[in-house]
């Protein structure tokens, strides 16, 4: 499996390439939209072809490359069910698997970030989080019908009962982490160790952060798979 973790420093996202070097065939999974030269020609220089943008949830901190990718390459744009997204070609539902050759993705509901979050466990051995998880920390549920008690059983359900050595990539890095796995999470994480629900809502309720700069513009763009209200 080719695999690589890049990185937009104004939003402090993490976009994901992953493709199946038998078929070249390749999965961009948050994709950023100033960002979209850089991984066209990351896809031209290794010879894949791009089969799908795959979304976590809808960003409120930063513009989906996903319309300009869907131009360029013809892939298909998909997003978690539920997701107020009528542009996507797909809504993938928990449980169901996106096949590359012999790499498998499967999706995991997570809601509690939003409403429609997903992380997606790639061949078993590692999991991208979204912002569901972070290293050392977790998105937040203020906004985009959030709510902090399902993120608590998101995470404590559905990513803690992975396997330890499951490795995290989160979609935003705040300190310069890149990587984790869930045994050291689940032991080291202060949102989560020690912290039964109601402590973790209480905590959440009242973490009084300043809306993300784009938040306005990202997320009905982002309802509409990346393309700008000016463009649309």
């Amino acid at each position: 499996m080719l695999f690589r973790q890049l990185f937009d420093a104004e939003s402090s996202t993490y976009t994901y390439l992953i493709a199946d070097p038998a078929t070249k065939a390749a999965v961009l999974v948050d994709p950023v939209l100033e960002q979209v030269e850089r991984d066209l020609k990351l896809l031209k220089e290794l010879g894949l072809t791009l089969h799908y943008c795959l979304e976590t949830h809808v960003h409120a901190d930063h513009v989906t490359g996903t319309d300009e990718l869907r131009q360029a390459t013809s892939c298909l744009g998909i997003v978690p069910d539920r997701a107020h997204v009528g542009c996507a070609d797909r809504h993938i539902k928990d449980g169901e698997t996106l096949h590359l050759g012999n790499i498998t993705i499967k999706a995991i509901a997570t809601p509690g970030h939003t409403d429609s979050h997903m992380a997606y466990l790639v061949n078993d051995d590692r999991v991208l989080t979204g912002d569901a998880l972070f290293i050392r920390g977790c998105g937040r549920t203020d906004f985009q019908s959030g709510d902090a008690g399902t993120l608590y059983d998101s995470v404590q359900e559905r990513l803690f009962s992975l396997p330890d050595e499951t490795l995290v990539y989160p979609a935003h890095d705040y300190r310069g982490h890149s990587v984790s796995t869930i045994g050291e999470e689940r032991r080291w994480n202060p949102r989560f160790a020690g912290r039964d629900r109601p402590s973790f809502i209480e905590f959440m309720n009242h973490l009084n952060l300043p809306d993300p700069k784009k938040i306005m513009e990202a997320v009905p763009a982002n309802e509409m798979c990346g393309r700008l209200a000016a463009t649309a």
